[in-house]
């Protein structure tokens, strides 16, 4: 809800502040007394295109502030966070300051943003009729998601949104599958010759550093056999220890009688220890000669496998450690290559069947579509005669979009309000966008009718402003716009300048504008204030006994 307006230095305006309820709000006042500089100012609050013309004369700038209060759950409130914005405690506050030079500046909630974003937040806040005529239903791109709206099939629309992006996947996945397929085509003879090098010289795991190893030790080993050998004759040679330790057994038994059985006996044990533990020691030793064996590998055989392996490695860009791994991606790919079609088929179908799927909830969506808005047409012709545009035909137009790439999440429909304002019993009426086809009266009554038999269905409630929507009409008729602007503040916020007292005296809040000394004032109206001016707006200057009865009339029946 447009909860207050303050504009400063526009036009006629110097300083003006209106406080906003909801219901229908009317304006009301002689021509020239300013009553379209309020929808300028507005407008330019929400972001409209700024004009240096509306900063009033003798002065540097025109600022004006809009303050809106909003459900908790407003989209604008996504919006806002996205952008670091808090309206949790003061509301929405939109700021607008346009310099003599036209140049201007916006702010929400005293943040500075652009004036695009301004105007993203005021056109989902507010419609202007007459001042953003590309936008709302004014704007073809937008009938599609009115008459979505007003289906109520949120649920058949979001497993169309969601078997398109399972297509669009299924989609993509096959052309990343040709790509990878046409890749390996053109590499296909590359990568057979790279596999069968690499499994004619079959790497393995820890294989280098195997080779290295062995490599030192073939080095090493004459003068590792040089040291065994004289450790082997130190132990068990002729003059080694394990015979000498022998001798020396067999002299302490020749002389045990002398020396003394127990003793010898014991000095003996210890001898035979040391001797069984020499023996001990020379199999060790056989056994590590044995390991260091080259296993049939010379040092010339052991130094070409490491050059082979390495010059592959360079060859690939690449470790040796790391050619194991290459040979086995390598034979993925050519696996690829021989399954590649089997792939390819699978992906497709898969693409085919799931385009069925959104094929089919689309046309069901579309079904819909029609079916609803031959609905809406109905009623709203309903509504047509009683605001004087009784030749006037309103029709939803929902086709088929035939270029796959005009498909979407939304389905396959180009949906849009088509009219035609002179329309007769024998002949097919001219249909055409409303913008286009109806004048500026019968474009504002159009509107009227949409908004009205279209309010119900708005999730959220809005601020709608018609200017002079009643140009060209009276009597019945603009009795029957008052009505219908009525029915639509019931849930929307509404705000009409008007000359019609027939659309006044239906007002929950009416001002008067007036022009005093150059400037431009306005006075809220009740009781017999506002009964003279309906009876002005009947009678003209000169207010007669019988306007003013008149208007006690329309505003006991409004």
């Amino acid at each position: 809800m447009l909860r207050a307006l303050h504009i400063k230095n526009v036009v006629l305006i110097e300083h003006l502040s209106l406080e906003f309820s909801q219901g229908l709000s009317t304006l009301t006042g002689e021509t020239g007394a300013g009553k379209s500089i309020l929808l300028d100012s507005l407008g330019l609050a929400i972001g409209a295109r700024a004009d240096a013309g509306l900063v009033r004369r003798g002065t540097d700038q025109a600022s004006v502030v809009a303050e809106f209060d909003l459900p908790k759950d407003h989209p604008v409130g996504a919006l806002l966070n996205e952008q670091g914005i808090d309206i949790s405690g003061q509301g929405l506050i939109l700021r607008r300051v346009l310099g003599a030079d036209g140049r201007s500046k916006a702010f929400v909630n005293d943040e500075p943003v652009s004036v695009n974003f301004l105007k993203t937040i005021g056109e989902s806040l507010v419609d202007i009729h007459g001042q953003f005529e590309t936008y709302g239903l004014l704007n073809p791109a937008t009938h599609r998601i009115v008459l979505d709206q007003y289906s109520g099939n949120s649920s058949l629309l979001s497993d169309v949104s969601a078997l398109y992006l399972l297509w669009r996947e299924s989609s993509q996945a096959v052309v990343e599958l040709e790509e990878r397929a046409a890749r390996a085509a053109e590499n296909e003879q590359y990568f057979r010759d790279c596999v069968d090098e690499l499994e004619e010289l079959s790497p393995v795991e820890g294989e280098e550093e195997e080779l290295v190893a062995r490599k030192k030790s073939i080095q090493n080993l004459e003068a590792l056999k040089a040291c065994f050998a004289f450790v082997q004759d130190a132990l068990g040679g002729e003059q080694g220890a394990d015979l000498q330790l022998g001798q020396a057994s067999r002299m302490l038994e020749r002389h045990a009688s002398q020396i003394g059985e127990e003793d010898v006996a014991r000095l003996v044990g210890i001898l035979d220890r040391a001797s069984s533990d020499i023996q001990e020691a020379c199999r060790d030793l056989d056994g590590m000669i044995s390991r260091l064996d080259p296993d049939g590998l010379n040092l010339e055989e052991i130094e070409d496998r490491l050059y082979a392996l390495r010059a592959l490695a360079r060859k690939h860009h690449c470790s040796v450690e790391d050619l194991p791994r290459l040979a086995s991606e390598l034979k993925d790919k050519i696996l690829l290559l021989d399954q590649g079609a089997d792939l390819l088929l699978a992906a497709r179908q898969k693409e085919a069947q799931d385009k069925e799927k959104y094929r089919v909830a689309a046309m069901k969506l579309h079904e819909v579509r029609k079916k609803v808005g031959q609905r809406l047409d109905k009623i709203i012709n309903s509504e047509l005669k009683p605001l004087k545009l009784d030749k006037s035909v309103f029709e939803t137009s929902v086709e088929l979009c035939h270029p796959e790439n005009a498909w979407g999440v939304q389905g396959f429909d180009e949906v849009r309000f088509l009219v035609a304002t002179n329309a007769t019993s024998d002949t097919v009426p001219e249909l055409g966008p409303l913008n286009k086809i109806a004048s500026g009266g019968e474009m504002a009554r159009f509107m009227l009718a949409l908004k009205v038999v279209l309010a119900d269905s708005a999730q959220y409630p809005g601020v709608f402003v018609f200017d002079e929507i009643d140009t060209g009409i009276g009597g019945a008729t603009a009795n029957a716009v008052g009505e219908r602007l009525a029915k639509l503040a019931t849930r929307h916020q509404v705000l009409v300048v008007t000359h019609s007292p027939q659309v006044a005296a239906q007002a929950n809040h009416h001002w008067m504008v007036s022009k005093r000394g150059g400037a431009t004032l306005i006075t809220p109206l009740l009781g017999q204030a506002r009964q003279e001016e309906i009876a002005r707006m009947l009678s003209g200057a000169e207010i007669s006994q019988e306007a003013r009865a008149a208007a006690a009339r329309l505003l006991d029946t409004g």
